[in-house]
């Protein structure tokens, strides 16, 4: 090697430098792939995907390759440049060529094939993986004598190597979700979100509550009981006996065409029978749940009953499935009939409002780990039945109650301060 021209000399440095950026970049193009859309990629055909993705299966003999492979590179290109420095000034030049070759290192073979790898991540690794297989098989003996090395030292430490496996939890997957940027139609990114909160929600926080719900009396006149039906917006309706906590079954309006005679009259009997058994669900159900329940029953509404088997409202699978894909309506406007906003920035709200309803309706936070209402809300913070007009500030929203009916909040006026009134 001492007797080499220097012009040999100086081409093996430039190709060393060449391939010591090599190693660098390919090690950050490697480690800076999307392990998801690799592997989708590599179901799709992809042959650079495929060998990336063979590589990565085992990343400490992946990470050895590169290193031996890299730290070969820099010592022998320290070798040459040392040899060149001696023949051209003398071995006084070896300190100052180690310092010039180290900056040459830094930004030729270090800074620049990294930076580009980063940016270009599967290009670059795509494009590595042709020789990074076979090398990692070249180099098998040096990489097992390494990697059980490193194995048996980790293990005198209590570090202990892991499966390699990749789980991501509800957190993680919503902020991959929130951060697809234009990949995801807003719409859809919206309905991927509610499904990932179905579970921190309850048939609680959608169920209608048992004071609104529309039910007929079975043992009330067949007359009445048709009228009721006639009146009804809804086709499955709760029947109860005597008091709406007595829910004996649900009756679709599909099922009073049987029970209908040739001169157009109603047979009781015939609607009687035509009562479906109901269908009972335990308060604090999450929503996935419930969903799958809904599902496996064949069924589309239920009765929520708490711990000791009493009424609190009912759930419809169209309840559900607006917690996914927004309300069922045609009506443009972000108003609806619990919430009217006023000319003047405020609001109207119904007391029996769900706080889920006011915090999706009007882009608030209100707490929602308590009562599920306003109403119960507020008189959770008053901790008694307000007399007259009452306002009151729960962090920074301001109510005021403006009209009570016996111990019900009947109607709100609600403001945001960070806002303010107009």
């Amino acid at each position: 090697m001492n007797e080499a021209p220097l012009g040999l000399l100086f081409g093996i440095l430039a190709a060393l430098i060449v391939l010591s950026g090599f190693f660098s970049g390919s090690e950050t193009g490697m480690m800076s792939l999307n392990r998801y859309r690799l592997r989708h990629r590599a179901k799709s055909g992809h042959r650079g995907a495929k060998r990336a993705s063979k590589l990565l299966e085992e990343p400490d003999s992946l990470i050895s390759t590169i290193l031996i492979g890299n730290n070969l590179v820099n010592n022998l290109a320290a070798t040459i440049a040392a040899l060149v420095a001696i023949r051209l000034y003398g071995e006084n030049a070896t300190l100052p060529a180690a310092v010039l070759l180290t900056l040459v290192f830094l930004i030729f073979a270090e800074i620049i094939p990294k930076t580009i790898a980063a940016y270009k991540s599967e290009t670059v690794a795509y494009a590595a993986s042709h020789i990074l297989l076979p090398l990692k098989k070249l180099l098998f003996p040096a990489i097992w004598l390494v990697s059980h090395i490193t194995h048996f030292v980790l293990r005198l430490t209590g570090i202990e190597k892991n499966d390699g496996s990749e789980h991501i939890g509800l957190d993680e997957l919503r902020t991959i979700v929130g951060e697809a940027g234009h990949l995801i139609p807003k719409h859809h990114k919206g309905m991927l979100m509610n499904i990932l909160d179905l579970e921190q929600i309850t048939v609680d926080d959608i169920m209608i509550p048992r004071n609104e719900v529309f039910g007929i009396d079975i043992d009330a006149d067949t007359d009445i009981i048709i009228r009721k039906l006639r009146d009804a917006e809804f086709t499955r309706i709760p029947v109860y006996q005597n008091d709406i906590d007595n829910i004996v079954g649900i009756l679709h309006q599909r099922d009073i065409i049987n029970s209908v005679d040739e001169q157009g009259r109603v047979q009781r009997d015939a609607l009687l029978q035509a009562i479906r058994d109901p269908y009972f669900i335990p308060e604090g159900t999450p929503l996935n749940t419930q969903l799958f329940n809904f599902q496996k029953q064949k069924r589309r509404l239920g009765v929520v009953v708490d711990e000791y088997g009493v009424m609190q409202g009912i759930v419809t699978l169209e309840d559900l499935l607006e917690e996914i894909v927004g309300e069922f309506t045609s009506n443009l406007s972000t108003d609806t009939d619990d919430i009217v906003h006023q000319a003047d920035g405020t609001y109207l709200v119904d007391g029996t409002t769900t706080i889920r309803d006011i915090n999706k309706s009007m882009k608030w936070d209100l707490p929602t780990d308590g009562p599920k209402t306003l109403n119960g809300l507020l008189l959770e913070k008053l901790e008694s039945f307000p007399e007259g007009s009452v306002g009151l500030t729960i962090d920074r929203y301001y109510f005021e109650i403006l009209e009570m009916k016996g111990n019900l909040i009947q109607s709100v006026r609600a403001y945001s301060k960070g806002k303010g009134r107009r």
